[in-house]
């Protein structure tokens, strides 16, 4: 497994600023953008957004739309039908539970129709400040399997794995980081070891307890 302090210290020197890949304004468009991002790429995603908030940018707009409209909106992000059900069902309960503002908790937005940790831990740190967990999407969950760093595949059982290595003041840049490292690098399908600068440290390159 890699050290998780040598790891953190080398991601640093790589990214030594993350960002949000998902375009938004606010917290709902960003709630919105993340249930839309399942399994779709983040830039189809920011594609679709744009028109998709001209019409419905807010709770009160989306909770009021047909699902139809919404559907042709998103409909290049996959899933469309379950997807807008989701946006349509989270806007609704937002507007009556949450008096029209996305709550700032993670049972509260765990509430929401689509949302599960990794959109709930997105939305509360991109959006709050509120740490509270992992995001873990499909580059995390890669990147920490090969770094050694889990043994588990569950996007639920990463997360407690990666908790419990790295200090809580690292999570939130721990998983934008690896999502950077993951998008750029560490493809799935043909990881680009000879150009990785996490080589000297990674056990899939047979480096042990570095």
């Amino acid at each position: 497994m890699v050290n998780p302090e040598k790891l953190i210290k080398e991601l640093k020197k790589l990214y030594p600023k993350t960002e949000p890949a998902l375009k938004h304004n606010g917290p709902f468009e960003m709630l919105c953008a993340v249930i839309l991002s399942a399994q779709c790429t983040d830039a189809r995603v920011n594609l679709v957004t744009p028109e998709l908030f001209r019409h419905f940018g807010t709770p009160e707009k989306m909770a009021k739309a047909k699902k139809e409209d919404i559907e042709k909106i998103i409909k290049s992000t996959g899933f469309y039908h379950a997807k807008a059900k989701s946006l349509h069902e989270s806007a609704k309960k937002i507007v009556s539970d949450f008096a029209g503002k996305v709550p700032q908790t993670m049972d509260e937005l765990l509430t929401l129709q689509g949302v599960a940790r990794k959109t709930a831990n997105v939305v509360l740190g991109d959006c709050f400040d509120v740490v509270e967990g992992v995001v873990v999407d499909t580059h995390v969950k890669r990147l920490s399997f090969r770094l050694g760093l889990t043994k588990n595949t569950d996007p639920k059982k990463v997360e407690q794995d990666l908790m419990k290595l790295f200090p809580k003041k690292y999570w939130y840049y721990l998983s934008n980081a690896l999502i950077y490292h993951g998008r750029r690098v560490c493809d799935a399908r043909k990881p680009n070891c000879a150009a990785c600068a996490l080589a000297n440290i990674c056990p899939k390159n047979g480096v042990k307890n570095v």
